[in-house]
């Protein structure tokens, strides 16, 4: 599938598991992988608000390679480790995304690759006419 575009963000997972930060279908939809609060390679500090909000910056990052951005987003999942958190994760998302209304899901899973995470999102986003490059 040589139509498809590809994002490497140069974290080092990447690389070692053999996978790409995001991929756009020719269709316009835009598949971002699971991002999570880690910056210049370290994670970083805060509780779940503040890794929600870095974990979606991430995603942010990507889609602005593809000339897209929040405003784009039609799917958020969110990936939290205590039930305890889900308030803030959800206080972090509306505070980034009321506006724009994406469909979201919030799941409670067992644990990440660094017990210090505590949350990890993914990101879809759309690009209408899918014409690669042309955000609408």
């Amino acid at each position: 599938m040589s139509d498809l575009r590809r994002v490497s963000t140069g974290a080092p997972w990447e690389e070692a598991f053999g996978y790409s930060r995001a991929v756009e279908l020719p269709n316009g939809l835009v598949l971002v992988s699971g991002c999570t609060s880690i910056v210049d390679g370290e994670i970083a500090a805060g509780g779940p608000y503040e890794q929600t909000v870095n974990s979606f910056n991430v995603a942010f990052a990507a889609l602005e390679q593809l000339g897209l951005g929040p405003a784009d987003v039609v799917r958020t999942r969110m990936y939290l480790t205590h039930g305890r958190d889900v308030d803030e994760v959800g206080r972090a998302h509306k505070e980034l995304f009321d506006a724009v209304r994406p469909a979201a899901s919030m799941i409670i899973v067992s644990g990440f690759v660094d017990p210090s995470l505590v949350v990890e999102v993914e990101v879809e986003a759309f690009r209408p006419g899918g014409e690669p490059g042309v955000s609408a």
